[in-house]
């Protein structure tokens, strides 16, 4: 017996707590949503075992490693976790994803049909209102509150950055809610899209658009990229690499990188991103009041965005007449490129199976990406 109890002291049994246990149960949970109901599997697994590994007795192991000065003497040094979490620190990978991001869109749809950029833009409300709430609880800081807001702009990558710079010790609890309301956009949108709009309007039918020519879209990108970072500096991290990972694909001319930003870049980085945020939900961190809070004023920022969407295409079709907007395409203003324009055009086929919405639907989305970035600049300029 004492043999026993001198290899369990050994070990790691005697540091678990009951909190740690629990949450197994919030990885169990993460693991189930991302694999069995397949929701942004990409990044709820490895934020899972991030959250696993950050959960386990072993923080001292995985986050520091010895390391000998060559005179005898051992110091200690970031271990393996230690070094991949710099990538979030030092605003690294956040931007990487929106290489990838700028790379795999298309901002045709956002070009052909300008006015979408005000659904975009509108969208951006569910940020600002839920930065006001959250402040206006007495519970978190005015930082803290901007970084919750941000979940509004459902942009995984863009909570992260703002996270980091004005909320650290949050970041856990805000990426699982950014990216867990990310993966419900299905479920949680359409209820909102019907309430708000009529039979006929989900039924509009929008003009077919124009094909827009490389030139034009590498004027765009140049143009929109120039005057976004003039208007807010400290958007450039975002911006800057969303808008070069744009113009690498749109040029014709860097197919190697375009293909590397599009898959081997983007996928190794989200491997370190998510388990990055999931070492930041250990159970201190994690099991807070403060959390609750964080996904109640998430969900909260979601359903303004989207109904700010929906209800900006309503107005604008009572002041243009002609060539009116579907209402359904205005909750794609929010980030989640493409699922968020991909539920739109669902939504519309629910009404009129022969109505394609999804390219309409893209200029919103592209443009909330856009929105979404500059209101995480604009905190950091203002907060940071």
């Amino acid at each position: 017996m004492e043999l026993i109890y001198e290899t369990l002291q050994a070990g790691g049994f005697c540091l678990l707590s009951w909190q740690m246990v629990f949450m197994w149960l919030i990885v169990a949970a993460l693991l189930y949503m991302g694999i069995a109901k397949q929701y942004e599997p990409l990044l709820l697994v490895p934020i899972a075992m991030g959250a696993l590994l950050a959960n386990l007795p072993i923080e001292q192991i995985i986050l520091k490693a010895p390391v000998y000065d060559g005179v005898g003497h051992m110091t200690e040094a970031g271990g393996l976790f230690y070094y991949i979490q710099q990538g979030v620190k030092i605003e690294l990978f956040p931007p990487i994803i929106f290489l990838g991001v700028g790379a795999l869109t298309d901002f045709g749809p956002l070009i052909a049909n300008p006015k979408t950029l005000l659904l975009g833009a509108a969208a951006q409300f569910g940020i600002f209102v839920t930065f006001l709430g959250a402040v206006a609880s007495g519970i978190f800081q005015i930082s803290e509150g901007a970084a919750i807001g941000i979940i509004g702009g459902a942009d995984g990558p863009t909570s992260i950055f703002v996270a980091n710079k004005l909320a650290p010790d949050l970041m856990g609890a805000i990426a699982v809610a950014a990216y867990s309301y990310m993966a419900l956009v299905p479920v949680i949108q359409p209820p909102i899209m019907r309430l708000l709009t009529t039979e006929k309007e989900r039924c509009i039918r929008m003009n077919s658009l124009r094909k827009v020519g490389r030139t034009e879209k590498l004027i765009f990108a140049l143009v929109v990229m120039t005057f976004c970072l003039v208007c807010v500096p400290d958007s450039a991290p975002l911006i800057s690499m969303l808008f070069i990972g744009n113009i690498l694909r749109e040029c014709g001319v860097t197919e190697r990188l375009v293909k590397a930003a599009q898959n081997e870049i983007i996928n190794i980085v989200t491997i370190f991103l998510g388990l990055t945020v999931g070492l930041k939900m250990s159970a201190a961190n994690f099991l807070d009041p403060k959390t609750l809070g964080i996904l109640v004023l998430g969900i909260f920022a979601f359903g303004i965005a989207t109904a700010s969407g929906v209800v900006m295409a309503k107005l604008m079709n009572l002041v243009w007449h002609k060539n009116k907007i579907n209402p359904l395409i205005g909750s794609a203003g929010v980030s989640a490129v493409p699922m968020a324009a991909r539920v739109s055009h669902v939504e519309g086929q629910r009404a009129d199976k022969s109505n394609f919405l999804l390219m309409h639907a893209m200029g919103p989305n592209v443009a909330g990406v856009i929105g979404s970035a500059l209101a995480a600049g604009y905190f950091i300029s203002v907060l940071g």
